[in-house]
């Protein structure tokens, strides 16, 4: 199969309005709905899940940046503003990231000490990738849990139907 280019930008934008879809949801939401338990065989509550959403997106940004990576417990949680603001510094160091990268660091292998599984090395590239997916995994957790406790009714999310995604009729190869 011969080697495809991947707009990330694209992705990571579907990502960001999702992101922000989610923040302006929670904003109205009932307080406490972030305190809602993930559920059978699962541990933590909406909060929690999202601050680790969060936190992996800015830990491993700030791995790619050759930045000293933050403390989890450093890392507030109080409020959908203290939540989304880990997002938005996440995104940004992301973004300048990309902006910048060459192929090489593209390439680039990193060494992450994680929280639950150790010490793992990915090159660059995978790490970038692994964010995005672990986002959208979570979130559609999220979605299921709050489904469960009587808040469904959220916006369509897949990815052929995001404003983010052009149509093939203006969209680039």
């Amino acid at each position: 199969m011969a080697a495809k280019s991947v707009k990330l930008g694209v992705l990571a934008a579907y990502v960001d309005g999702e992101t922000e879809r989610w923040r302006e949801w929670f904003q109205t939401a009932p307080a406490e709905v972030l305190d809602l338990p993930l559920g059978t065989g699962a541990d933590g509550t909406v909060r929690t899940l999202i601050k680790h959403i969060f936190a992996v997106e800015l830990r491993y940004a700030q791995r790619l940046a050759g930045e000293a990576v933050s403390g989890y417990e450093q890392l507030p949680d109080r409020t959908v503003p203290e939540l989304w603001s880990i997002h938005r510094t996440a995104a940004s160091i992301r973004d300048q990231f990309l902006r910048d990268a060459t192929p090489e660091d593209l390439d680039r292998v990193l060494v992450s000490d994680t929280r639950k599984l150790g010490r793992i090395e990915s090159r660059a590239h995978v790490v970038v990738m692994h964010t995005f997916i672990h986002g959208i995994r979570h979130w559609a957790q999220i979605a299921a849990v709050l489904r469960q406790h009587g808040h469904g009714g959220l916006w369509e999310h897949d990815w052929l139907l995001s404003p983010e995604v052009q149509s093939p009729s203006t969209a680039s190869p």
